[in-house]
């Protein structure tokens, strides 16, 4: 059989760091939506928010880094919010189709789209 892996990417707000909930809730829901799916995850990687372009993330560069290494199948985030804001929407759509070059699937946990299947 052949084994998924993916990496688990979470955007994280670090300018109130009293709460670790919400970065909690998303790793623990990125690891049960990895587990149902059968994909191993191999790292958590998280940015913080604030930078809409992901492609000036350090975090988002070792994603990219690692698919373009193929050292992951897919990626899976909370949703879409997490790669780019809505005010810069069309920047989701450059970093799907650019791990897709790659073979590499970006998938979000957050249940209305994760019944809908993995990004395109």
């Amino acid at each position: 059989m052949n084994t998924r892996t993916a990496v688990l990417y979470v955007c994280v707000d670090r300018v109130r760091p009293a709460s670790k909930l919400p970065e909690e809730r998303a790793i623990e829901e990125g690891v049960a939506f990895a587990d149902g799916r059968g994909l191993r995850l191999v790292e958590t990687i998280t940015d913080p928010y604030g930078e809409p372009d992901p492609r000036n993330r350090e975090g988002w560069q070792r994603v990219c880094q690692m698919a373009a290494r193929g050292e992951i199948t897919d990626v899976v985030t909370r949703w879409p919010a997490a790669l780019a804001p809505e005010s810069h929407h069309e920047l989701r759509f450059r970093e799907a189709e650019a791990l897709a070059e790659y073979g590499v699937t970006l998938q979000y946990t957050w249940e209305p789209l994760a019944a809908l299947g993995a990004a395109q």
